[in-house]
């Protein structure tokens, strides 16, 4: 066929998981999930996995990088980029396209644009003395590798800090990790909603997820051993909540805080897939949940 992998990409709460799966049922094929927090366990309603989703007329569509590390474990690009290959390949070979399904714009760039990476193996000595330093002094070592900085939340906590300065020093050393990497020829679709219906969509979502357990599950997460600074480090609905179970804020101001970030943080998203548009990568967009207009738009690529 013309293209080997489809792409389905929006902003949070678009419904392109659901879009996703039914076409991975009707083409009876395999999903992958391209979403920086769906990788870890446990954190299920406040990452969106909606897993039920996956089964489609009584069909379970197989879904990859989901649920594969715990949410004490570190987990960073190269890594994604070397199991997103790893399973697209096995995919393949099964003569079926993968569909590639998620909205964070790094983790998509890298496969759409074949990135370079490096393995950042952790350093204990060169952590002990960057755990020394302020925020501050993070912020600016990390700048100074890396000035055109695209993930702000990576300056928010420490350990990220941290860790994406060791990634981006071994960028810098340019030892090139020798992965296997197939020729990507992808058709890439776009969910897009006016943003007054996608505001209601972002609310709507958030009081579902709060009515159907997402407070208990960050609770659950911190009786697990999770620290409160590590739940604070995944942002969003994972620092909100914490805050609320700490007591550092009521209840309607966590959900107005949380409300209002999820709003910034589908903006920034779609301000990421024009930045990929100026990069070369084609976007078709698709209006609101319009599936036959996606239909008629893969077949139309899949007999060029």
């Amino acid at each position: 066929m013309a293209k080997n992998l489809i792409v389905i990409l929006g902003p949070t709460a678009s419904g392109k998981t659901r879009m996703a799966a039914q076409l991975a049922h009707d083409l009876n094929s395999e999903t992958i999930s391209a979403d920086s927090r769906q990788v870890y366990r446990g954190m299920n309603i406040g990452t969106g996995k909606d897993l039920s989703e996956y089964n489609v007329e009584g069909k379970c569509i197989p879904y990859h990088l989901i649920d594969i590390i715990n949410p004490d474990e570190e987990f960073n690009l190269f890594e994604y980029q070397k199991k997103f290959y790893e399973v697209y390949i096995k995919i393949i070979r099964k003569n079926k396209i993968p569909v590639l399904v998620g909205g964070t714009g790094l983790y998509l760039e890298s496969i759409l644009l074949g990135y370079q990476l490096s393995p950042a193996f952790p350093d204990t000595e060169f952590r002990g003395m960057l755990k020394t330093k302020s925020i501050d002094e993070l912020r600016e070592t990390l700048l100074e590798l890396k000035p055109q900085l695209h993930n702000k939340t990576d300056c928010e906590d420490k350990n990220r800090l941290i860790r994406a300065i060791e990634i981006e020093r071994a960028r810098k050393a340019g030892s090139a990790a020798d992965i296997a990497k197939p020729l990507i020829d992808a058709a890439v679709f776009g969910i897009h909603w006016e943003r007054s219906i996608l505001r209601k969509r972002i609310t709507a979502r958030l009081k579902e997820r709060l009515e159907n357990g997402m407070i208990a599950e960050v609770k659950s997460l911190q009786l697990s051993g999770l620290k409160w600074e590590r739940l604070d480090s995944f942002g969003l609905e994972y620092r909100y909540i914490a805050q609320y179970l700490q007591g550092k804020i009521d209840y309607s101001e966590m959900f107005l805080k949380l409300n209002t970030s999820i709003h910034q943080f589908a903006k920034r998203q779609e301000t990421w897939f024009r930045r990929m548009e100026r990069k070369g990568i084609r976007i078709n967009w698709i209006g609101g949940d319009d599936y036959n207009l996606l239909l008629k738009l893969l077949f139309q690529k899949q007999s060029v």
